[in-house]
């Protein structure tokens, strides 16, 4: 039996790591779109480190199994962005507090056409919800409904290589955000 007066199961009690690969050729972005029936909206390729896994292996990881890219034909990930999320979410398990790390990384025209057209992510009943790999131009994401809400600061990169002076990004929040 849980104890109800107990922190752990307060809401963002505990806190996840998501690595999120922000994958350029030129000036172009790889995105996932998912469609659902009430919404669609975007999210860049990544997921969450497993417990003791380094964030670079993790990244990586996600790199093979969401665009089937090979570690070897992607450039060295560079630490873009930091955001802090703190959205409640449905369900019957407290809402975590993640972490979402969203590095740079830039890859060569060639091997554009060798990643995945599609990403399937399995569901909690064994279903996969299907995710199409979008090809975005960077300045065209200031609108897009993109979770991390990261649109208007990618837009305003002068150059995707464009050097980033503060790392971190606004909080995300229940006041400024609803869960979909």
């Amino acid at each position: 039996m849980t104890n109800p007066t107990d922190p752990s199961l307060a809401p963002f009690s505990r806190i996840k790591i998501r690595v999120g690969a922000l994958v350029f050729c030129g000036e172009r972005v790889a995105l996932i779109r998912r469609d659902r029936p009430d919404s669609v909206h975007y999210t860049p390729p990544g997921g969450n480190v497993e417990p003791g896994e380094d964030l670079e292996v993790a990244l990586r990881r996600e790199l093979e199994e969401e665009l089937a890219l090979d570690p070897a034909e992607v450039g060295s990930p560079e630490l873009l962005w930091v955001v802090d999320q703190r959205v409640t979410r449905p369900g019957r398990r407290p809402s975590p507090r993640k972490l979402h790390l969203l590095y740079r990384l830039h890859i060569a025209p060639a091997v554009q056409e060798g990643p995945a057209k599609e990403e399937y992510d399995l569901q909690a009943d064994g279903s996969y919800e299907v995710g199409v790999v979008e090809w975005v131009h960077h300045r065209d994401t200031a609108e897009l409904p993109l979770f991390p809400p990261i649109g208007p600061a990618l837009a305003s990169l002068s150059d995707p290589r464009a050097v980033v002076a503060d790392a971190s990004l606004g909080a995300v929040t229940d006041e400024d955000h609803t869960w979909v």
